[in-house]
């Protein structure tokens, strides 16, 4: 298949942080999102092949929790019960479903990671991305050695070849770190899904330069999912609601949503286009020109954020270490 619609669904996002029943709460976030899929299915077509949600659809954010408290609220359970349901609808609506979650590891049992996993129309899960830059969330960079043991490099940066092409996740504001999307792409990613919850704004915000960014710099599509609004907490509901957008190779917007729930960024990828683009030497093939060993070894000089430092629990612990990390830098 070289051609299909993509959808960056806009749904709310209900915080479970002050739910008496975060687990009901996530069920019925599940629900809803499956109600939501499926009514797009049937009003965009039969050609829906890819839908995107937004980050953290299902809990929202922690606030105060310690890593043990939200571990126990919000993270799933990769074979748990919410990826099966999840499964499920991915399967019953016949779509690729890019979910981003909070969850646990077995072999990380005091810790959580941000997590964005692809669920295939056969109801598998075809790429488990964690998160590798975040504030105040631990990564695998943050258990590095073991990590890599475990999972392997692959398993950091994946990239799932599928028969709607070569996917990869961007989380958040990763979309502003150029050397992740670099990376993925250098792997074969075409389309990067990136679930997202961000201000938005009538202007262009720094993600949204940055989205344009990478879709040119890659030669690739971006399907970005952004909430329909963010309710539970005492931040007002609209801060994080619209934008959702769907980008070209070209850093051409081919759709995008108003505020509140919507399925209007929706719109037809064509892979054979982008391929034909990615084959055809000229100064626009900007990823044939990347003099990727000289940008490994001058990186390999800076030391900002150091692998293997094994995060504390609470936000000050993080913020203390990014201090340490600008000290570095800019000292």
């Amino acid at each position: 298949m070289t051609a299909f619609i993509a959808l960056a669904l806009q749904v709310e996002t209900r915080a479970v942080t002050a739910a008496a029943e975060p687990r009901a709460e996530i069920g019925a976030a599940i629900e809803r999102i499956g109600a939501q899929v499926g009514a797009s299915k049937a009003w965009l077509g039969s050609d829906l092949r890819l839908v995107v949600l937004p980050e953290y659809v299902l809990t929202g954010f922690p606030m105060r929790e310690s890593f043990a408290e939200w571990r126990a609220k919000a993270a799933l359970d990769p074979e748990g019960p919410e990826y099966r349901a999840l499964a499920d609808l991915a399967a019953r609506h016949g779509v690729f479903l890019c979910v981003n979650a909070y969850e646990r590891d077995e072999h990380f049992p005091e810790l959580y990671f941000q997590a964005s996993v692809i669920l295939s129309p056969g109801g598998e899960a075809v790429l488990r991305y964690r998160r590798l830059h975040s504030m105040f969330t631990p990564t695998p960079y943050d258990v590095w050695e073991r990590y890599l043991d475990i999972y392997g490099i692959d398993g950091v940066l994946p990239v799932a070849r599928t028969e709607i092409g070569n996917l990869a996740v961007v989380a958040s504001e990763e979309i502003l770190m150029p050397e992740l999307a670099r990376a993925l792409a250098l792997r074969g990613a075409e389309i990067f899904c990136h679930p997202t919850s961000e201000a938005s704004s009538p202007m262009l915000t720094p993600k949204a330069i940055a989205r344009r960014a990478r879709a040119v710099e890659n030669l690739a599509y971006v399907v970005s999912a952004n909430s329909g609004g963010l309710t539970g907490i005492a931040i007002p509901v609209d801060s994080t609601n619209g934008g959702s957008e769907l980008i070209d190779h070209q850093g051409r917007v081919l759709a995008q949503a108003g505020a509140g729930e919507s399925l209007v960024a929706a719109a037809e990828l064509d892979l054979a286009t982008l391929r034909r683009a990615r084959r055809r030497p000229g100064m626009g093939n900007l990823p044939s020109r990347v003099k990727t060993g000289l940008w490994a070894e001058e990186y390999a000089r800076h030391d900002g954020e150091r692998p293997g430092e094994t995060p504390g629990r609470d936000r000050a612990w993080f913020l203390a270490r990014q201090a340490e990390t600008i000290e570095r830098l800019y000292g």
